[in-house]
C-alpha cells in the first residue's frame, strides 16, 4: 500500500462497474484453480502459485519478504527450509495480493511495472521475456502467470537441480514447453484442456499459453471483490460507520490520499517514491552489486524513476498486511503514519517491524544495506510527497475508512483452494 499525501485538490470517488472486468471462461477457470495450487509448475515440484498467494491469507502470504523455492509451510509460519534444500535468498519484494487484477484498467503489473500491455515486441506485452514471450496470451494476467515459473528463487530452483532451472539458465522461454508437457501428460489435465479450449483437439496441443490462460481465468474471476461498505455508500448512499466516514473525508480531503489512490480500484497505476525503509536482498540488477531495490528504474534505466514503485489498489487492504513493496510495516496505522511523514517514520523504523522468518545464514545480509550511508541518503532524498500532520485520532479514522474497503464476501471465494490436484502432489 502506498498512500500518497500531497497538497492538491481531492478527486471524486469512482465506483466499480462489473462490466469493466475482463470476461473469462468458467471451465478454464476451474483448470486454473487446480494449476494455481499444483506444484507441478515448479522446478522441484515443491511450491505452487498458491503457496505465496494463498486463500487463507487473502491472496498473499502474510510475510514482508516471501520464502520461495526450498521453504516449508504456508503464510507467516512458512520456514526457510533446512539442509541442502534451504533457501539461498529471500524473495526481494512483498507478495502482492491479487484482488481485481482482471479489471480492464490494469495494464501494468509487478511493483516496478516490468510487465505492461504493449506492441513493442509484437506479442502484446513489454515484458522481461521481450520477443520470446509466446503469442496467444489472452491478457496481462496470463502473461504475468508465466514469470514466477522461471524465477530461480520463486519457483524454478537452481540450475543444476532440475530441467526447468537449467532451461531457464539457457533462455527464459526454454522452460515453458517443458512445463506444458508436464501438465498435458497427466490424463486428468489433458481431458480438461480438450474440453475447455476450442483449439485443443488432442493432449499434444496443450501449450504453455493454454496453461497461462487457464491461470488467468482463475485469478481474474476468483479475486474479484467490490461489495464493501464503501461500494454500498457509492451505490446507494448507505452511511459508513462514523469513524470510517471521518476517515473518508480525510482520505479525499486534508490527507489527500486520493492524489494517487483514486479511480475505481483506488490506484492511479503510476509510480511514486515514498521512501520506505530498506532491507532484504534487494532486487539487484546484474551490474549492481549492492543489495538495494531501485524500483521502477530497474525496468526503465531512467534516473528519474529511481526508488519509485507502483501504487497498489487499496481494496481489501485491511486483509493483506504487511504493507509496502517490501512489507516494511506490519499494520495499517504504521503505514499511514509513514505516508504522512516518510522521513520521520523511516528514521523511527526498526528491523523487528519486518516479518522475516528466521534464517540465521541470511541475517548478515538482511539489513546490511542500512549501513550504507550514501545509499540511505539517496533513498531519503528521493520523495514524491511533502509531510502532512495527522493526529493519532485522524490516523485511526483513515484506518477505519480503509477497513470499509473490505468486501463482505472477500474471504468467501467462488472456487477456493482445491483439496487435491491432478498431479497428486500435496496441496499447501
Amino acid at each position: 500500500m502506498a498512500l500518497l499525501f500531497l497538497t492538491t485538490s481531492p478527486l471524486a470517488a469512482q465506483s466499480v462497474d462489473p462490466d469493466d472486468f475482463l470476461s473469462f471462461d468458467p471451465a478454464q477457470a476451474r483448470i486454473g484453480q487446480m494449476l494455481f495450487y499444483d506444484k507441478i509448475l515448479s522446478g522441484n515440484r515443491n511450491i505452487s502459485c498458491g503457496t505465496c498467494h494463498h486463500h487463507h491469507h487473502a491472496g498473499g502470504d502474510g510475510l514482508s519478504l516471501g520464502i520461495g523455492e526450498g521453504g516449508e509451510g504456508v503464510g507467516p509460519l512458512r520456514t526457510p527450509g533446512s539442509g541442502a534444500d534451504r533457501i539461498a535468498k529471500r524473495i526481494p519484494r512483498n507478495a502482492p495480493a491479487l484482488w481485481n487484477l482482471g479489471h480492464r484498467s490494469v495494464t501494468t503489473l509487478f511493483h516496478d511495472g516490468r510487465l505492461a500491455v504493449s506492441d513493442l515486441y509484437g506479442n502484446g506485452f513489454n515484458s522481461p521475456a521481450e520477443e520470446w514471450l509466446p503469442q496467444g496470451l489472452n491478457n496481462i494476467l496470463a502473461a504475468q502467470a508465466l514469470f514466477p515459473m522461471t524465477s530461480q528463487f520463486e519457483m524454478a530452483g537452481n540450475p543444476r537441480e532440475n530441467e526447468i532451472a537449467g532451461a531457464v539458465h539457457d533462455r527464459i522461454d526454454a522452460a515453458w514447453p517443458i512445463l506444458a508437457k508436464r501438465v498435458r501428460i497427466i490424463p486428468e489435465y489433458a481431458a480438461l484442456f480438450v474440453e475447455a479450449f476450442d483449439d485443443v483437439k488432442n493432449p499434444e496441443d496443450v501449450s504453455i499459453v493454454h496453461v497461462a490462460n487457464a491461470l488467468a481465468a482463475f485469478i481474474g474471476t476468483e479475486w474479484q471483490s467490490h461489495d464493501s461498505p464503501y461500494d454500498d455508500w457509492m451505490a446507494s448512499g448507505t452511511p459508513l460507520p462514523a469513524q470510517a466516514e471521518l476517515g473518508r473525508q480525510l482520505f479525499f480531503g486534508k490527507a489527500n490520499c486520493s492524489r494517487c489512490h483514486n479511480g475505481p480500484l483506488l490506484t492511479d497505476h503510476d509510480f511514486h517514491a515514498m521512501g520506505l525503509p530498506a532491507f532484504g536482498p534487494g532486487r539487484t540488477r546484474r551490474f549492481d552489486p549492492m543489495p538495494r531495490d531501485v524500483g521502477r528504474m530497474g525496468k526503465t534505466d531512467a534516473l528519474e524513476d529511481a526508488y519509485r514503485f507502483r501504487t497498489p489498489s487499496l481494496r481489501n487492504v485491511a486483509l493483506t498486511a504487511p504493507y509496502g513493496h517490501n512489507g516494511a510495516y506490519p499494520t495499517l496505522a504504521d503505514m499511514i503514519r509513514h505516508m504522512a511523514d516518510p522521513v520521520t517514520a523511516r528514521s523511527a523504523w526498526i528491523p523487528t517491524m519486518a516479518r522475516l522468518p528466521a534464517a540465521p545464514w541470511l541475517e548478515a545480509s538482511d539489513f546490511v544495506i542500512r549501513a550504507d550511508r550514501l545509499e540511505m541518503a539517496r533513498q531519503t532524498r528521493m520523495l514524491d510527497a511533502e509531510p502532512v500532520i495527522l493526529t493519532d485520532e485522524e490516523v485511526a479514522q483513515i484506518e477505519a475508512f480503509l477497513h470499509a474497503l473490505t468486501g463482505r464476501t472477500a474471504l468467501t471465494r467462488p472456487l477456493g483452494r482445491p483439496d487435491r490436484v491432478p498431479s497428486g502432489l500435496p496441496v499447501d
